[in-house]
């Protein structure tokens, strides 16, 4: 005989209603949110103690699906320890289990609970843009929503491929690629028609009919109508030579050349799969690498690594499943998805996608052929990509044991932050963080600290007050809330022993306490591998010019410096830019966006005549006198 030592199961009240929830916990707290769930579709949230996200699932029946976790004998470890830090539970319903898989992508992807798989993928994609609202269309690269009036062509893995793909469509269409406010400014053909990659139409060298021609050739070209483009452009090219018209033959040639090259530029085009995504999969070392490559029109625009964050009792068809819902979950699905492995949901993720996209997609394991090919071809560059990474790891691993060797510390630290600060005499000024661990330098965690002051020009000292203060004093709130996740190891400034104990004043200020704080100073003559190293514990040392410790800390060190020069650069340039056109008398908000637009930039402004002031459209002629007059004193009215 068995016994139940679970405590009874609360019961509704006599109208119905359940009883104030009581504090519950693990298979208990479960129990009680099974009272009033429901047997219909959606998604279900495993919160903790703190309100945190533990889980998000999905489920045909929700009610079924969520009692199967008061079974722990049935659970893997993952989830039996989830389950027991659970204090309770959400629901949302929908209609179907698809709409329910895509809503729980969009949970995981914004929530980012520990017990998910997660994708870790915070990058945007670029896209070929050809803008359709103008006379003649730009073709250009783009991030983002497509804007009204444009048609986009993608994705690309890198800036790197979609620079490539627009650098060969010039050369072969001859379309333009400058903003429409250069366009329209433009007096004599620019250095792109010179090198034969624009047609320029700013100057009128080509007319709209037959500038159209070559946009409605791109287009054909970029949704994969290769085979057309190419008897067309033979075409041309004989007719221009039979009529004896030698130079546009040339020139009909060298775009047919130039195609050629297009379509041997990538690793791999193959003809059989005019728009797919190929996911190959690779495991190692309790780690998984997913890589992506991006084919449309049967050409590689090409490929990106993907390491998502999983536990090890996790299969590659579970990976893959949740890797691809989450995936798409913020970028159109093509009609094709080849996967390296078999899904654990193929047939819901694919109801789903197409639901999603609003046309028919399919995911396919291939067995033989071209398709198969190409897919082993992913897999062999996930597996790199995954070795890789792994022998970084390890480097890294080496690197914060001798970090900690080095500076005393037990353990070696999982966190480092370094600071500086750049400014021009007092003004621009801005101070930056930058964070370091076991998987290099995490960018995602650089924070910049415009300074508010008032600081005395030149006190770099008051500047690297002002931004620890407001570093610690909101890591301090959140550590009194119980989370210390952003909490550094080691703190690490450029600076000698004034330095060093200054901001060894600061933290003791604010009460901060277990951040080993080293100060890093250049040696005789500035020159690097002469550093002197400052922690307060010993004697200021250096480390040989060999030390592979040496030459991380100086990374890091000169990081938080390139970081700080280009946050100042950026700073400053947009005062400057603001401030020019912010103080000429009579222009607002309104009419400095009329002149940017207009004239590009407002050195543009400075530099155009009166008469192109008063051409702008929307600015009146007492403003563009106004406009002139502020930059040009010694100019009198007539």
């Amino acid at each position: 005989m068995t016994t139940d030592n679970s405590p009874p199961t609360p019961t509704p009240q006599d109208d119905g209603s359940l009883p104030s929830p009581p504090t519950l916990k693990g298979v208990e707290a479960i129990r009680y949110a099974l009272l009033t769930m429901p047997l219909s579709p959606g998604v279900y949230r495993m919160l903790g103690e703190k309100g945190d996200v533990l889980y998000v699932g999905k489920a045909l029946a929700l009610k079924k699906r969520v009692a199967s976790y008061t079974h722990l004998s049935r659970l893997p470890e993952r989830l039996r320890r989830m389950v027991s830090e659970t204090v309770a539970m959400e629901i949302v319903t929908t209609h179907t289990e698809a709409e329910a898989l895509l809503l729980e992508a969009n949970y995981i992807k914004r929530m980012k609970p520990r017990f998910n798989i997660l994708l870790r993928d915070d990058k945007s994609y670029p896209w070929l843009m050809l803008t359709d609202g103008h006379e003649f269309p730009q073709i250009t690269r783009h991030r983002g929503k497509a804007p009204k009036g444009a048609t986009l062509w993608g994705p690309f893995a890198s800036a790197w491929a979609v620079d490539q793909t627009l650098n060969l469509i010039q050369r072969v269409f001859l379309l333009r690629s400058c903003s429409d406010a250069v366009f329209s400014s433009r007096t004599r053909p620019c250095l792109l028609h010179q090198i034969k990659r624009c047609s320029a139409p700013c100057v009128d060298r080509i007319d709209r009919v037959s500038y159209g021609h070559l946009v409605d050739q791109a287009r054909d070209f970029l949704s994969g109508k290769d085979t057309a483009l190419r008897e067309t452009l033979g075409r041309e090219m004989n007719e221009a030579a039979e009529a004896l018209d030698f130079e546009r033959a040339a020139m009909v040639r060298d775009r047919i050349r130039a195609l050629a090259q297009m379509q041997e530029s990538s690793v791999i085009n193959p003809g059989s799969l005019p728009d797919a995504d190929v996911l190959g999969l690779w495991q190692e070392g309790g780690q998984t690498c997913i890589q992506v490559f991006f084919i449309r029109g049967g050409r590689n625009n090409g490929s990106r690594s993907f390491f998502p964050a999983h536990t090890q009792d996790e299969t590659a068809g579970d990976i893959l499943s949740a890797f691809i819902a989450q995936f798409y979950d913020d970028k159109p699905c093509p009609a094709s998805i080849l996967v390296s492995h078999e899904l654990v949901e193929h047939d819901l993720l694919t109801e789903a996608l197409s639901l999603r996209r609003g046309r028919k997609v399919e995911i396919i394991t291939p067995q033989r052929g071209e398709k198969k090919q190409v897919l082993a071809h992913a897999v062999t560059n996930a597996r790199d990509a995954l070795k890789r990474k792994l022998a970084e790891s390890a480097g890294q691993a080496r690197l914060l044991e001798g970090v900690a060797k080095v500076l005393g510390l037990e353990a070696p630290p999982e966190r480092i932050e370094v600071y500086d600060n750049s400014h021009i005499q007092g003004s621009h000024a801005y101070g930056v963080m930058i964070v370091g661990g076991s998987q290099g330098f995490d960018r995602k965690a650089y924070r910049k600290f415009r300074i508010k002051g008032p600081v005395t020009p030149g006190d770099d000292f008051g500047m690297m007050r002002e931004v620890l203060e407001r570093r610690f004093g909101r890591a301090l709130k959140e550590a009194d809330e119980g989370n210390t996740a952003n909490w550094p190891d080691v703190l690490l400034i450029d600076g000698g022993q004034g330095q060093y104990s200054a901001v060894r004043s600061v933290l003791d200020d604010l009460g901060v306490s277990g951040v080993k704080l080293v100060g890093i100073a250049k040696g005789p003559d500035r020159d690097a591998g002469r550093e002197w190293f400052y922690t307060g514990d010993s004697e200021p040392f250096q480390l040989d010019l060999r030390d592979p410790v040496l030459y991380y800390l100086q990374r890091l060190r000169d990081e938080a410096h390139r970081f700080a020069i280009t946050t100042h650069r950026a700073g400053r340039s947009k005062t400057l830019v603001r401030s020019e056109l912010d103080e000429v008398p009579g222009v607002g908000p309104a009419r400095k966006k009329i002149l940017l637009n207009t004239f590009g930039s407002a050195r543009a402004v400075r530099q155009a005549g009166l008469a192109e002031l008063e051409a702008a459209p929307g600015i009146s002629r007492e403003t563009a006198r106004a406009v002139y007059g502020h930059f040009h004193p010694d100019w009198t009215p007539d």
